[in-house]
């Protein structure tokens, strides 16, 4: 039997009961309209088939497998043996926000000043904090179609308008700037992307990335995957225009999800009003963990080499046994840890085909309709996790498609 991920996740979870109110209550337009996270919905229809006893293979959620490292935890404890338990300034520790120039220096050679970071509880939450910000109600914000599943509904939380602009297999998902320009109009406040990109494990190259800096009054960069590169370059898109704003955090990079810490950097005209929005709905990010953070960003080096050359590993194996099973893979991802597939073959509905996977072979994968219309088709799969868990899922799909 595979050896099965250690997840934290896998726990029963309120019904949604949105339409199951008391006569005359209804919940707020905005969430009534949200839609749902489908990789959420995957997983936690898989931990309710491991509940009940059945072999389930997670090959949907992109979290980490590994521990945390060693320095990170110790930090942490730490923090809390020496009482570091209590508010932190509202924009975060200054080492922290230090130790973050100090990284963006080093690795894209971009001066960015402590006083242009803001600490968050996450790199959402630091989303959140930058939309309601930077838009006003109508205003909108070009993003990829596939994107990440998540920021339509940021945009669209504090009124604004996402307008997609399709991105394709062929061109690795790139975005092509003349289709940018085709969608920019008055209302335009920024172009969002994000390199390597989830769900395609893709990168922007450095010419697209200038190209893009000089379309859009600001650009929205989303740099959460940076450090998981294992061809060619990924970069900052500090390296091409000050009028961005970077999301990162410590997830992805230091296997640090549950530790919920993340942070952005903006111009520096738009810290105080998000400073204001942090104090009042966040007041700051966890004390220990910010701890934690600066010795992730000092200390963790030799642990995300290790972890980075087992990724790649992954990748390469994974790819070579998705496209032994007849999955299209035209430009190989080389960033992140998904694979995003080609699975028109098989069908055109994405949503049907992965839950028939997880009821039928018990392993989870991520339709690609939840990352947009234009990813209808696909199916994304994750190799954060091991290389003994991978070939076991990819022989259980050979199974499935062989009776299917």
């Amino acid at each position: 039997m595979p050896t099965q991920r250690s997840k934290g996740t896998c726990e029963p979870l309120a019904a949604d009961s949105g339409n199951n109110l008391h006569a005359g209550w209804k919940a707020s337009k905005r969430t009534r309209e949200m839609t749902s996270f489908i990789v959420m919905d995957v997983l936690e229809r898989a931990c309710e088939l491991e509940r009940r006893g059945k072999d389930v293979i997670h090959l949907e959620v992109g979290e980490p497998d590994f521990d945390t490292p060693a320095c990170v935890k110790a930090a942490a404890c730490r923090a809390l043996e020496d009482g570091f338990t209590h508010y932190t300034h509202s924009l975060g520790l200054l080492e922290l926000r230090e130790a973050v120039c100090e990284h963006y220096q080093r690795a894209y050679g971009v001066s960015v000043d402590p006083g242009q970071v803001v600490i968050a509880s996450g790199t959402s939450p630091a989303m959140f904090l930058l939309f309601a910000t930077l838009l006003d109600p109508g205003d909108e914000v070009i993003i990829s179609d596939p994107h990440y599943a998540c920021y339509p509904n940021f945009i669209r939380f504090v009124q604004g308008r996402p307008v997609e602009v399709p991105v394709f297999e062929e061109d690795g998902f790139q975005y092509r700037p003349e289709a940018i320009q085709a969608q920019l109009s008055s209302r335009t406040k920024a172009v969002f992307i994000n390199s390597p990109s989830n769900p395609t494990g893709n990168l922007l190259s450095a010419a697209r990335m200038r190209a893009i800096a000089q379309l859009a009054p600001f650009v929205v960069s989303d740099e959460i995957y940076h450090g998981l590169v294992y061809e060619g370059q990924a970069h900052s898109i500090l390296e091409f225009t000050d009028r961005a704003f970077v999301l990162n955090g410590f997830s992805k990079l230091y296997a640090m999800t549950g530790l919920r810490l993340g942070y952005l950097i903006a111009p520096k005209a738009f810290i105080r009003p998000m400073q204001k929005l942090n104090q009042n709905f966040f007041i700051s990010a966890n004390a220990m963990v910010q701890k934690a953070g600066i010795a992730a960003l000092r200390e963790a080096g030799d642990d995300v080499r290790r972890m980075r050359a087992t990724y790649d590993r992954r990748r390469r194996f994974m790819i070579d046994g998705l496209r032994r099973l007849g999955f299209g893979i035209r430009v190989e991802p080389t960033g992140a840890f998904y694979v995003f597939a080609n699975a028109r073959h098989l069908g055109q509905d994405s949503y049907q085909l992965a839950f028939d996977i997880l009821e039928r072979a018990r392993v989870g994968v991520t339709p690609g309709i939840d990352f947009g219309k234009n990813g209808e088709g696909y199916l994304r799969f994750s190799y954060a996790n091991s290389i003994e868990n991978i070939r076991a899922g990819l022989k259980r799909i050979e199974n499935y498609l062989k009776t299917r």
